[in-house]
């Protein structure tokens, strides 16, 4: 014989919420739509008084002697609700912290990357613990890793704020960055107003057989192989880009 199932449980915290007529005990502590304490009375009084004001009786404190129920409206009572929860999940989300990683000689690119993730964590409320880690001979410049950190740092300035200068520990530089209040924050790249899409570039060269359109065709480069010449396309317009090291070319065998 198989066993009963345990009752799936919600995460929410509303769906274990009596109202009404779901409410089990004989008294219940009344608080009113003001947040006063109009008393102790019976079920069936509390029940009626909700009724006479047009809203719910909403146990919220079910472990209490006797329960504390509350006239409020139930949908209002789930806003209210919901917007507390939401809150708590910021202040945890605020509290997570993501690292990233320097080097003393990191690529212009590669730190313009660091730096993209950085921004985007400061804006998703998320602290940054930047560190650089010296390699080798890189201890006996130390000043050159520290230049790269603070410049980090300095970029950043618009999403976030350093909590202390850049410390040296070890073989590591560290420094953790909070993130602004959002009314005091930069907007994320992403967001920023006024600026049109980057359109893609053309290249100038020649989509098919059918493909017209007004677009300049490509010029053909002669390549002599053993005596017989070839037309190739070398993909480039006749006022195409000139500092091209191709465009000139001739190829021969």
């Amino acid at each position: 014989m198989s066993q009963p199932r345990p009752h799936h449980t919600s995460g929410s915290s509303h769906s274990f919420t009596r109202i009404n007529g779901k409410i089990r005990a004989r008294e219940v502590r009344v608080i009113g739509d003001d947040n006063k304490q109009l008393g102790v009375f019976p079920l069936g009084d509390a029940l009626r008084m909700a009724r006479e004001r047009g809203v719910d009786l909403v146990e919220i404190s079910p472990n209490a002697n006797p329960p504390v129920c509350r006239l409020v409206d139930y949908g209002k009572f789930r806003y209210e609700q919901e917007k507390r929860e939401k809150e708590q999940r910021k202040h945890q989300h605020a509290n997570k912290m993501k690292e990233v990683q320097l080097s003393a000689t990191i690529d212009p690119h590669d730190f313009k990357v660091k730096l993209r993730h950085a921004i985007d964590f400061l804006c998703d409320d998320m602290k940054v613990k930047v560190t650089l880690r010296f390699r080798g001979r890189e201890m006996a410049h130390q000043e050159i890793g520290m230049q790269q950190v603070e410049k980090f740092v300095q970029d950043l300035r618009p999403w976030g704020q350093a909590d202390y200068t850049p410390k040296t520990a070890g073989r590591n530089v560290h420094v953790t960055i909070s993130p602004l209040p959002k009314n005091k924050r930069a907007k994320h790249p992403d967001e920023a107003e006024g600026q049109p899409p980057v359109a893609p570039q053309s290249t100038g060269q020649k989509q098919g057989p059918g493909d017209r359109g007004g677009q300049p065709t490509s010029r053909p480069v002669q390549v002599d192989r053993g005596g017989s010449s070839q037309a190739i396309s070398s993909g480039t317009q006749e006022s195409g880009f000139g500092n091209n090291p191709f465009s000139q070319l001739e190829i021969k065998s």
